[in-house]
């Protein structure tokens, strides 16, 4: 005899702990299994939306973002305050495990391990198996909820066209700031080819540490050395190094995200980081509280149809985002003097007011419709030259 769950959770990241969360605490029985130390390569930027709809508490905010410093490749920079409010930043070491503890407190049970495979008992049942220590246990799950990142062994052997799903791969260091001439109020981001040709460079502020990164999706850049120019630039080489830390991050979300039978997706796994900006711990955790609310009605109802809502919901509200940013990264990511130009245009008060309304609330502002018609034709004339950059 083997325990069932109505849930077996598969990843303890953002949006694994919020789908075990919202489980637990509808009275449903919860395995969350997860690896022990993994810690995402992240800049670790959470919105203000994300702080009000998920209760996170102000002792994990390791800073607060007033501004960001967009730099240019002729080193040229541009400042975009925050008018009013303010970024949040948290060191994802402290900030996911809090994650997992809010959801065994809630009474999810954790166990550490590595996920192996999923088979089928007698009854059709899933019966999860997963090395833990030097064993190989196993489970059954009513559900499972593969939050296992972006190269999702959960995805891979359960749901059709996982494999196509595509990367940019990231790679950060986690260093100690210096006590003078160093802004932890301010995020600097780098749109430079030498630093990132397809992506960008970061300097994020964690308080007495900063996340020092890099992206990209070309094959045979070398992102260590992309960060070790980065922290020349910003005045970091010689800061102490904390953690090193590297993994692959999808660049779209997958066409499905369910298997037609009782195996959904979140998170990584299902690919929702958004383009060109590479956030992706507000879309997690969404994705994961989506996915929590279609197992839910599943578990209750039998209907495997439900299953298919978490996507259908979450492109819904994201989705014209995620396609407008996708053009925004493939247009003026695409060379050196582009990323001149996009900088230029990120000097405009219309536009700095707009980016950071719509990125603090997670939606797109449809509100002063001459800003947006102003913004459209200053883009036309950058993207014909008929402005200097």
């Amino acid at each position: 005899m083997i325990k069932t769950y109505d849930a077996v959770v598969v990843g303890g990241g953002p949006a694994g702990a919020t789908a075990a969360h919202e489980l637990a605490r509808r009275g449903r029985s919860v395995l969350l299994l997860d690896r022990a130390g993994r810690i995402k390569p992240c800049g670790g930027a959470i919105p203000p939306r994300l702080i009000r709809d998920f209760g996170i508490p102000d002792h994990l905010l390791c800073a607060r973002i007033t501004s960001a410093r967009m730099v240019a490749p002729s080193s040229r920079s541009v400042d975009m305050p925050i008018e009013r409010g303010f970024v949040g930043m948290v060191d994802r070491d402290s900030f996911d495990e809090w994650l997992r503890e809010r959801a065994a407190h809630s009474g999810a049970e954790r166990m550490i391990g590595q996920f192996q495979s999923v088979a089928r008992d007698a009854d059709g049942v899933a019966v999860v198996a997963f090395r833990c220590g030097k064993s190989v246990e196993r489970v059954r799950a009513k559900t499972i909820i593969g939050a296992d990142g972006a190269r999702s062994s959960v995805a891979l052997q359960c749901v059709k066209g996982a494999a196509r799903i595509r990367h940019v791969f990231a790679y950060h260091e986690i260093v100690r700031t210096p006590r003078e001439g160093f802004d932890r109020s301010r995020c600097d981001v780098y749109y430079q080819g030498r630093l990132s040709p397809d992506f960008y460079g970061w300097v994020f502020p964690h308080g007495d540490t900063a996340s020092v990164g890099s992206g990209s999706a070309r094959k045979g850049f070398s992102l260590r050395k992309s960060v070790g120019a980065l922290r020349d630039v910003a005045g970091l080489a010689q800061a102490d190094t904390l953690r090193r830390e590297g993994a692959p991050i999808p660049m779209k979300p997958l066409r499905r995200w369910d298997n037609g039978r009782d195996v959904l997706l979140a998170g990584d796994a299902a690919g929702v980081v958004a383009p060109a900006s590479g956030e992706g711990i507000y879309y997690a955790m969404e994705g994961g509280r989506l996915a929590a609310e279609a197992a839910d009605v599943f578990l209750l109802t039998g209907d495997v149809r439900v299953l298919r809502s978490a996507r259908r919901r979450f492109m819904r509200a994201h989705g014209r985002v995620f396609w407008i940013l996708g053009v925004m990264q493939w247009f003026w990511y695409s060379s050196d003097t582009r990323r001149e130009r996009f900088v230029s245009i990120c000097a405009d008060p219309d536009v700095q007011r707009l980016t950071w309304e719509s990125y603090m609330n997670k939606a797109l502002t449809h509100k002063d419709p001459l800003a947006h018609a102003r913004i459209f034709i200053k883009d036309v004339a950058h993207l014909l030259g008929l402005v200097s950059a």
